[in-house]
């Protein structure tokens, strides 16, 4: 007869087998983009007009737009001010070509480079679109407000401030070349306390108007100690006022990203996430948020991005673990079932995308590197 203890461990030793089974290295093929110092962010698109996505990102205190296919610098801006620890990509002006945002976390900041005309020769003018949100470590684009125009969401995780430990999203004014500064409305009205971190964007019940996810990361950090969480607030009829908070999920060290999407098929939306400041990735299903484990030991997954990966009609997601030095992304079976791939070693990260570097068709990951020093490209194995 076995001991408690006996079938206790040969439970684990079990799960573990398992698991382990679950992985697949299939190292990707690796594109270094940039290499020397710490980089938080980095996005990409096709900057020169040549049909070849160029990278632009933040590295040793200077905006870099990094021309494609031999990654020629130019720097877009060394002020210091631009610190920046988040970006997003958003035709802001209305002209057609792809522009910059670039966010500074505390005191807050957040600015937009207008592409000029030659994107590579001609200087790009930085113009604000805030500076009282304060503690940004979250920049999301999606169209809040139905009018079929693109927003912009930031988070203020600071507790001090004009808005302390809130939320916004905030619209591109009329005539952005000349406003002062854009339209900022507060959803999460300071009730979003313990250093949040990245935000989702998709309708979660159903009404048709999509709604916004936050994590929260807690920490030594966090003085009000009131992190540890995943939550999502409900869109109101009138976006421009408060929005109400649902908690997800609390007592969950180290959360920094919340990503809404349909996982398991169902019709109905479900969350991924991980916790970029502790350990692990997981999914929660809806209704009732049942959590579901993709990877329990990955430590500092920081960054994700959900997509389809493989072409095979189901989300996907992936991730780069900044304690593990592992980039990895999660092949869905369809009905929520991940394996784990590994896609590169010894690369840390604190941004990642889902991007067609190559123009081959698949999608392929493109990571700012904090802790690796660099900004790079791993080419889409699955073919």
């Amino acid at each position: 007869m076995y001991s408690k203890w006996a079938r206790c461990a040969f439970g684990i030793s079990i799960y573990f087998i398992i698991l382990e089974s679950s992985f697949s290295a299939e190292l990707w093929k690796k594109h270094i983009i940039y290499e020397g110092a710490r980089c938080n962010t980095a996005v990409a698109a096709d900057f020169t007009g040549d049909g070849k996505p160029d990278v632009i990102c933040n590295a040793g205190g200077k905006t870099r737009l990094l021309i494609a296919p031999d990654w020629n610098e130019v720097i877009l801006s060394d002020h210091a001010d631009h610190q920046f620890i988040h970006s997003e990509l958003m035709d802001v002006d209305g002209d057609g070509d792809t522009d910059y945002i670039g966010a500074r976390y505390r005191p807050g900041l957040i600015v937009w480079f207008e592409q000029p005309m030659k994107g590579a020769t001609e200087p790009w003018r930085a113009r604000l679109v805030d500076d009282q949100v304060n503690g940004i470590h979250g920049l999301l684009t999606g169209d809040v407000d139905r009018d079929g125009k693109i927003d912009l969401l930031a988070n203020s995780a600071q507790p001090v401030g004009a808005f302390p430990n809130s939320a916004a999203w905030l619209r591109v004014p009329k005539n952005p070349r000349s406003a002062e500064r854009w339209q900022r409305y507060i959803f999460a009205d300071r009730d979003a306390p313990g250093l949040s971190h990245y935000l989702g964007f998709g309708d979660v019940n159903g009404d048709g108007r999509p709604d916004i996810s936050v994590a929260a990361k807690g920490g030594a950090q966090d003085k009000t100690k009131s992190g540890e969480w995943f939550a999502w607030w409900e869109a109101p009829s009138d976006p421009t006022t408060p929005w109400k908070k649902h908690l997800l999920a609390d007592k969950q060290p180290g959360a920094t990203n919340i990503m809404p999407a349909d996982v398991n098929g169902d019709g109905k939306t479900d969350f991924i996430a991980t916790r970029g400041h502790g350990i692990g990735v997981f999914w929660m299903e809806a209704p009732n948020w049942v959590q579901h484990v993709m990877h329990p030991t990955l430590k500092e997954p920081h960054c994700l991005t959900v997509v389809d990966m493989d072409g095979d009609g189901d989300i996907d997601a992936a991730t780069c673990g900044y304690g593990d030095r592992l980039a990895v992304w999660f092949e869905n079976d369809g009905d929520g079932n991940f394996k784990t791939h590994v896609v590169a070693e010894d690369q840390a990260a604190y941004d990642i995308r889902s991007v067609d570097m190559d123009r081959d068709g698949d999608l392929d990951l493109l990571i700012a590197g904090q802790q690796s020093n660099n900004v790079v490209w791993y080419e889409n194995s699955r073919r």
